[in-house]
């Protein structure tokens, strides 16, 4: 990268804004739907904007995403405990992410999706056992696990035909899988 593409333009700035204006809005409205049988899980849908913050931009752009929309939702969701949980998993799900699409060249958007959602959710899970002390909840980890696949794959295809129905020159500069790129 040249020194230019590493500022924050007012253009960077503003895609950003909306990025993360648009993974709140979706994490305010997952919030509304109950997850019958496992409580405290979320459909991940905001993840659909971090994913393509890190596509569009990389890494850092990914983190400041993740963690101002998580930020922002903890605050107005009132429950400031989450951020501890969301904020961790966040971030260390979208370094793996980043690191899969740098050591896999080929590796499809749904293949990073899944593996992100079920990094974020065995991180909610080590960061929950190390808070309290106690193991218990890995007894939902494999319905967490499932649940995180499901909603990865449904994410990973959203943000693949978001990326396909994107200008080719926002994509240009970005180092994108070859097939994903068309």
């Amino acid at each position: 990268m040249n020194g230019t593409e590493k500022r924050f333009t007012a253009k960077k700035i503003a895609t950003l804004g909306i990025l993360t204006t648009l993974g709140l809005i979706a994490f305010m409205l997952e919030s509304l739907i109950p997850i019958p049988f496992l409580p405290g899980a979320k459909l991940g849908f905001a993840n659909i904007f971090s994913l393509l913050a890190l596509l569009l931009y990389g890494l850092p752009e990914a983190l400041v995403v993740v963690i101002v929309r998580t930020l922002l939702g903890s605050l107005f969701a009132g429950n400031i405990s989450m951020l501890l949980y969301s904020m961790t998993a966040g971030a260390l799900s979208t370094c793996v992410s980043r690191l899969l699409l740098c050591a896999l060249p080929h590796i499809s958007f749904l293949c990073v999706s899944v593996a992100g959602a079920v990094v974020h959710n065995i991180v909610q899970l080590l960061v929950y056992c190390a808070l309290t002390g106690t193991a218990l909840l890995f007894v939902y980890s494999p319905y967490l696990c499932l649940m995180g696949m499901g909603a990865g794959i449904v994410v990973g295809l959203v943000v693949t035909y978001s990326v396909k129905a994107l200008p080719a020159r926002l994509l240009a500069r970005q180092t994108l899988p070859k097939e994903d790129k068309k």
